[in-house]
């Protein structure tokens, strides 16, 4: 079984490269989704470099006899978009790129069976059926993959801590686990090598719980915070992340749309599990188009406004960056501009440029709101002849006519 014309290699590197982080990492997080997906209130990674095995188990719903069969097509899903963040047992199918074989054993009622898969070609992806290799106890499915590599950072436990700690981060967080309660009503833990991976509170000098609402309503549609330190945070938890079901599915800056004033001392998470409709199939990022992608718009603005209210209230907006940094300039552009009234009493070229006012007062008109959407700045305004004329940046102004509307020195000439 598992024989096409089909090239299931490359079909398999297709799949790899349509995800954005490391294939090891997508193994991992993919084969934890399905494990959420399955109602699992417990994984537990066991990493044994000796023998270069992997074994993952949960304690989930499992499957039936049928449903590991279609599992081992790789065309096959049988995922319902927007009812969990797992995706066609991708991770086990990409395991076959990096391990010998794979193993899955999974048990629901009394269906208890097993199969050892392997990719022995490019157009060749056998499986069998095996006996029971007794990973599953009660209920729920378990993967054994023997890697190609003994080096593979899948055998690392800090590398398995890390990624879990970062893929999943709120489920890692005391502050999401009423929302998440939802989804998740008897928890989650994590276990590798029979270690409990602990719960950790949000660290910074100043920490602000956010509640998103959308339009009018008063009940939030997600939950998060907005932490500043005094340092720096390291590089993989700064910015702004989004997540839903406890997966992070963007973080930076850049998804945003805000940037602060300071954006390596701020971090902040915001957890929308509704948001889970409107994922990508490949779970790494969210649609921007039809009804899905109005739904993640839609949640992004909402998210931008609370985020920016925050910001503003810390004093670390860009729009409070750039107030304080026009006031601190105004000293010197006062400064320029009298130099400039004087030196056009000498140079008929810069007369053009100062305003002349009634009673004798002349101004240079600098900072002055022009376009600035369309990046231009209003330099002067010189009234000639009876005519008002402005004058933008980068255009040279126009030389009028009429002799009388020439401009005139201060000697006449």
């Amino acid at each position: 079984m598992g024989e096409t014309r089909v090239d299931l290699q490359h079909l398999l590197e297709d799949l790899r490269d349509a995800y954005p982080g490391a294939l090891e990492e997508t193994i991992l997080t993919e084969v934890v989704a399905n494990s959420l997906d399955s109602g699992a209130t417990c994984l537990c990674l066991k990493a044994d470099p000796a023998s270069s095995t992997l074994t993952i188990v949960d304690d989930g719903s499992g499957m039936r006899r049928r449903d590991l069969v279609r599992y081992h097509d790789l065309a096959a899903s049988t995922k319902a978009r927007g009812h969990g963040i797992g995706f066609a047992g991708v991770g086990i199918k990409l395991g076959l790129l990096v391990c010998e074989d794979v193993v899955t054993e999974t048990k629901r009622g009394k269906e208890h069976v097993a199969s050892l898969w392997h990719l022995a070609g490019r157009h060749k992806a056998p499986w069998k059926w095996i006996p029971p290799p007794g990973l599953v106890h009660d209920r729920g499915t378990a993967v054994q993959l023997k890697l190609h590599n003994a080096l593979s950072p899948l055998l690392d436990e800090g590398y398995l801590e890390g990624t879990l700690r970062r893929q999943y981060q709120p489920l890692f967080q005391p502050e999401f686990g009423e929302v998440l309660a939802v989804h998740y009503p008897k928890g989650f833990r994590f276990e590798i090598n029979g270690r409990v991976l602990d719960c950790q509170h949000v660290v910074g000098a100043e920490v602000s719980k956010l509640a998103v609402c959308l339009q009018r309503k008063r009940k939030p549609v997600a939950i998060g915070y907005l932490a500043r330190s005094e340092s720096s945070f390291l590089e993989d938890h700064r910015g702004m992340a989004i997540s839903t079901f406890g997966k992070v599915i963007k973080r930076g800056w850049d998804w945003l749309g805000i940037t602060p004033a300071a954006p390596d001392r701020i971090a902040g998470m915001i957890e929308a599990p509704a948001l889970a409709a409107a994922l990508t199939l490949n779970k790494g990022d969210f649609v921007r188009v039809g009804s899905r992608g109005a739904l993640y718009l839609g949640y992004r603005k909402a998210i931008q406004e609370v985020v920016s209210r925050q910001l503003t209230h810390w004093g670390d907006s860009r729009e409070t960056d750039d107030k304080t940094s026009r006031r601190a300039v105004r000293p010197m552009e006062r400064d320029l501009e009298a130099v400039l009234v004087e030196l056009a009493e000498e140079f008929p070229l810069l007369a053009s440029l100062v305003e002349q006012r009634a009673g004798g007062q002349k101004r240079l008109p600098i900072g002055r709101s022009g376009s600035a959407e369309n990046g231009q700045e209003l330099l002067a305004t010189s009234i000639m002849g009876g005519a008002e004329v402005s004058e933008e940046v980068g255009i040279a102004p126009t030389i009028p006519q009429e002799p009388d509307a020439l401009p005139q020195s201060d000697e006449g000439s």
